[in-house]
């Protein structure tokens, strides 16, 4: 039965990576003789950036008209927000630090063509960044944040006309239609990213495998340092030793939970059962962890600027400069506390990188292969990250002594 929830959790991600590495494997047999699979390959990533537009419009405009309750949550809310975006740009620095003494692609080198890097004035930069100068503009995957920006606007004077308008209604459909086309693309992503990786192996060699495994060495143990260093200090800020002791005296259960089902939403219920015994107050847990689990997501934040400087050292160059940095802990953060708040969430970051970024469309399967293999350690410290930020939440709010206050 465990074996049986098991594949049931991960036949997606095994499959996906299974194909990925029989690709590679071909790659590696047959050399450049594969190429002649790279318009297998190049048809996924064709319809997947077709499918993107109207999937981030339909997703984010639904997520954002259909709120409700808007002014109920207060100061909890506000409070909830600050701690989130907080331990976000926390974390993008830390990972910034990580991949500047450790390139997690040193040493390779495919020469795509690309515009990143470019030298461009930062306001210029900010400007063209967030909005485009024609509506037409804005259905195009190279314009993915104004893109949102629209999206949100749209979708909150669509929620002004009361709950359950017709507005409303229409976008819920079109974001379910979408979300099911992207299901349907996903269904040929095995046979595509195994083409892909063939072509891209047997063109540029297996030094690409290398730059993976490289990435993964980082990763993985940036991640349990995190945990063990990151989370004491915003425990021990939360409530002291006592804070300190209480939540990893907790934490196991959601940490193997969110690990098996690699899913926030699904370790929810542990996580809200793990914050009681920790002490805090359910009307403050009760609001933190359910928002959290779509839209807190110190992991993601991590694996967004890995994949970033992961992209840099494949196209030789140097991730480096105040600029390049400032826009890639914007993109981080959107894309692990705002983008991870709407299905899809993952896709859209990883658009966002590709199109803001400026890097071709070739890039896109390349980072969602990192997205794949770090999903589980990622997902671990986004519901851990919810754990320990409801205490730092009820701290802020109830004062120093909350955890006395608990009955």
């Amino acid at each position: 039965m465990k074996l049986h929830n098991f594949w049931k959790n991960y036949r997606f991600p095994l499959t996906i990576i299974a194909a990925i590495l029989l690709g590679s494997i071909i790659g590696v047999v047959f050399g450049e003789k594969t190429t002649v699979l790279k318009p297998f390959g190049d048809i996924f990533l064709n319809l997947m950036f077709t499918a993107v537009v109207p999937l981030v419009f339909a997703t984010i405009a639904s997520a954002v008209g259909n709120m409700t309750n808007k002014t109920r949550l207060g100061k909890i809310l506000g409070c909830m927000l600050a701690v989130f975006l907080a331990t976000g740009l926390i974390a993008a620095v830390v990972i910034i630090i990580a991949v500047k003494l450790y390139p997690p692609a040193l040493g390779v080198n495919i020469p795509l063509q690309t515009g990143a890097g470019e030298t461009v004035a930062l306001a210029d930069r900010l400007v063209k960044a967030v909005t485009v100068s024609d509506f037409s503009l804005l259905l195009s995957r190279s314009n993915m944040l104004p893109l949102i920006v629209f999206s949100v606007m749209f979708g909150y004077c669509a929620g002004t006309m009361g709950e359950n308008n017709i507005m409303s209604r229409a976008l819920t459909a079109f974001s379910t239609v979408m979300m099911k086309m992207v299901d349907l693309i996903m269904l040929y992503a095995p046979l595509g990213l195994c083409a892909y990786f063939a072509s891209l192996v047997g063109e540029f060699g297996p030094q690409l495998i290398g730059a993976y495994s490289r990435a993964m060495l980082l990763y993985y143990p940036l991640c349990v340092v995190y945990f063990v260093v990151a989370f004491a200090v915003y425990a021990f800020f939360a409530g002291g030793k006592k804070g300190l002791k209480m939540f990893f005296a907790n934490i196991l259960s959601p940490a193997v939970t969110s690990l098996a089902t690699q899913s926030s939403i699904a370790t929810l219920p542990t996580n809200l059962e793990s914050a009681d015994k920790i002490g805090v107050p359910k009307d403050i847990s009760g609001i933190v962890l359910p928002i959290g689990a779509t839209m807190h997501m110190d992991g993601s934040v991590l694996a967004a600027i890995l994949k970033i400087s992961f992209l840099f050292g494949i196209f030789g160059m140097e991730f480096a400069g105040w600029q390049t940095y400032l826009i890639s802990i914007v993109i981080a953060i959107l894309s692990g506390v705002v983008l991870s708040g709407v299905p899809g969430g993952g896709l859209v970051g990883e658009m966002l990188i590709v199109s803001l970024m400026g890097f071709p469309p070739e890039a896109f399967p390349l980072i969602a292969t990192i997205g794949f293999l770090v999903d589980p350690p990622a997902t671990c410290l986004n519901v851990c990250g919810d754990t320990v930020a409801s205490m730092m939440v009820a701290r802020i709010i109830d004062g120093k002594n909350w955890m006395k206050k608990k009955c």
